[in-house]
């Protein structure tokens, strides 16, 4: 038993740890007793700039439609689609009118406009701070008494003409919405008081255990994102009152506002297509049926080309029965597609927009970085074969050198985490590359016998890991300064730390702690991102502009963990990762994962060998190459690694 003294002393040292600052440029000192901080975010910066300098240059634009453009792909930075598939029923009947602006495929209507007409009505086109396109209608107040914008507003003269086109268009239009709202009241009706409450339970989950997202139903907003949530996410709990799923439960389907019925039917049918991560693909969309449904197509025509057959049978109509039978067969035959081809999502930061693709073959471009990565491998590791996916460790070599000490490694693990992320900054021109996992696999392999589901759960950000490794040029995004790259590099890490803890819970039994647990649905399929310097403030800070993410299963215990790890890749500035080079990133992740789950089966033999590495003195020292000791001087020297 641990006498009361050393227990108390023990106590006293644990918590003067924690006093202490992580920092690595400030290791040993006191934590929290700077006078400032080291670098201050400019109050503009990330999301509010680029759209200051998208309206600016909108502004500038010679004529309407070039204004259009700007502002629909937010100055080059998202998809027109997506923008497109934001506007108001009112604002697409106009836009159709007065610039000719529709749906690729789709024709407007022809308005003659006699030379000389005369102004019957001054429009308006504005900006909100949202990054949303509005227009003001005939019988609209100003733009600026009804949204929050990022400047002023573009005047946009109507004529009689455009009024009579434009009646003709906006009726057509609130004739189809009226159609999908009593379209999407019938669907409820069907489905009772006990299963709606049931379906608003499993939507309000999904809602909770998923990333950030913003639909629209005309001018209302739907969100879990931030201190705007109308939904359940990280500030709304569920059962909150302010949660527009929440406070459907057990209301008379009568006193549901049409937007209430379209978004229950909307996330219904993006969830039967593929779980809870299909609703990202709606963001900044209005949850129409026919915005709904476009996306379920271009979503059927990629599944059937990838299958090589028309599997999937398109909707007839925009009816709901016609879109739940489509993603009903999208979503049943999503994992046949998966083994097929290679899913993943392009990510457009600006919007928090993603769509699901599906990558071509594996070219040159990702074969000259597999090669890369795998002579670097070759040269540094136990490991045999001429590609990434037949890397295995050496013939002969006995599988516990995982768990054993390898170079200034303690494991043989520590050290395939460090060079495969060493590699793929080198090989794909990142300037940063990380891995993170679990620091403890034999008390992950002790739980889960023990089925300790609860404890899992408790276990906090330290008891994970992540390895960053910069490239030394990535100094210049840091006022050239070693020991600001040093402390970055472990700012990213810990970032990545709470992901691992994030991701654990989303793969246990549901437990009530479980459930009570904060966690996102762990990913499983790849995904790269074009300016995600937008809304993320730890992206903002840190210039992580262009990524590539591969998040890996791994087996324990016969269990698999989904997003167990991930390899992340990382460009400030130059040019967007391709699809070529995260089809490769996909395969250096894949290695990292088998040699996780090999060392995972050296625990459950007995092996008690745990990841020490990786922590703020780590990262220090490998990215300064100075000791430890010199930490909170700016080093001189190119580091060794």
């Amino acid at each position: 038993m641990i006498a009361p003294a050393e227990r108390d002393a023990s106590r006293r040292a644990a918590n003067a740890r924690k006093r202490q600052s992580r920092r690595p440029s400030r290791l040993g000192t006191l934590a929290g007793a700077t006078p400032k901080p080291d670098r201050v975010r400019e109050e503009d910066a990330g999301f509010p700039r680029l759209l200051a300098r998208t309206w600016q240059k909108a502004s500038d634009a010679a004529d309407l439609r070039s204004a259009l453009d700007i502002l629909l792909t937010l100055d080059g930075h998202v998809p027109a689609e997506v923008q497109l598939g934001g506007l108001r029923t009112a604002d697409t009947a106009a836009l159709k009118v007065v610039a000719g602006l529709t749906w690729p495929g789709e024709s407007a209507p022809e308005v003659a406009v006699e030379e000389g007409a005369p102004t019957a009505f001054l429009g308006e086109v504005g900006l909100t701070t949202g990054g949303r396109i509005v227009v003001r209608v005939p019988s609209q107040q100003p733009l600026a008494k009804q949204h929050r914008l990022v400047a002023g507003v573009l005047r946009v003269p109507w004529t009689e003409a455009h009024l009579s086109a434009y009646r003709a268009e906006v009726d057509a239009a609130h004739e189809a919405f009226a159609r999908g709202v009593a379209d999407s009241r019938r669907w409820l009706g069907e489905q009772g008081a006990k299963d709606r409450d049931e379906l608003l339970a499993r939507l309000t989950e999904a809602a909770r255990r998923t990333a950030p997202f913003i639909l629209y139903a005309e001018d209302k907003q739907y969100t879990n994102f931030r201190d705007t949530n109308t939904v359940t996410g990280k500030t709304l709990w569920p059962g909150h009152p302010d949660c527009a799923l929440s406070s459907l439960t057990g209301l008379p389907l009568e006193l549901w506002s049409d937007t209430d019925a379209l978004l229950v039917v909307g996330l219904s049918l993006l969830i039967r297509s593929a779980g809870a991560g299909r609703i990202e693909e709606a963001n900044g969309m209005q949850l129409s049926l026919d915005n709904v449904g476009r996306l379920l197509e271009r979503t059927r025509r990629n599944y059937n080309a990838a299958l090589g057959e028309e599997r999937i049978t398109a909707a007839a109509d925009a009816s709901v029965d016609e879109l739940m039978a489509l993603a009903g067969g999208l979503g049943t035959n999503r994992p046949d597609v998966a083994r097929s081809v290679q899913l993943y999502r392009e990510i457009h930061g600006a919007l928090i927009h993603k769509v699901e693709k599906v990558a071509g073959p594996y070219g040159e471009v990702a074969t000259a970085r597999d090669r890369q990565v795998t002579d670097h491998l070759r040269a540094t590791l136990p490991v045999a074969g001429d590609s990434l996916a037949e890397l295995e460790l050496a013939d002969g070599l006995d599988p516990a050198w995982l768990a054993r000490p390898y170079g200034e490694f303690g494991t043989g693990l520590e050290a395939v985490v460090y060079e495969a992320v060493a590699a793929t900054t080198a090989a794909f021109k990142a300037d940063f590359s990380m891995s993170r996992g679990l620091r403890s696999l034999p008390e992950l392999v002790r739980a889960l016998r023990a089925e300790s589901w609860d404890e899992i759960t408790e276990w906090g950000i330290t008891d994970f890991f992540c390895c960053v490794v910069p490239a030394q040029e990535a100094r210049r995004h840091f006022g050239d300064s070693l020991a600001t790259l040093a402390d970055t590099a472990w700012a990213m890490s810990s970032r990545m730390q709470y992901n691992s803890w994030h991701f654990i819970a989303g793969n246990l039994p549901r437990t009530q702690k479980v459930l009570d647990r904060d966690h996102f649905i762990p990913p499983t399929i790849p995904d790269i991102a074009h300016y995600s310097d937008q809304h993320h403030h730890g992206h903002v800070n840190n210039s992580v502009r262009f990524t590539i993410r591969s998040p890996q299963s791994v087996q324990v215990c016969g269990r698999p963990f989904n997003g167990f790890m991930d390899l992340r890749i990382v460009r400030a500035d130059g040019e967007p990762y391709t699809e070529q080079e995260m089809l490769a990133a996909h395969r250096v992740a894949a290695f990292i994962a088998r040699m996780t789950s090999q060392a995972a089966a050296l625990a459950e033999q007995g092996e008690q060998a745990e990841v020490t590495a990786f922590d703020s003195a780590w990262h220090w020292k490998t990215v300064t190459g100075t000791p430890v000791e010199e930490a909170g001087s700016e080093p001189s020297r190119t580091p060794v690694h």
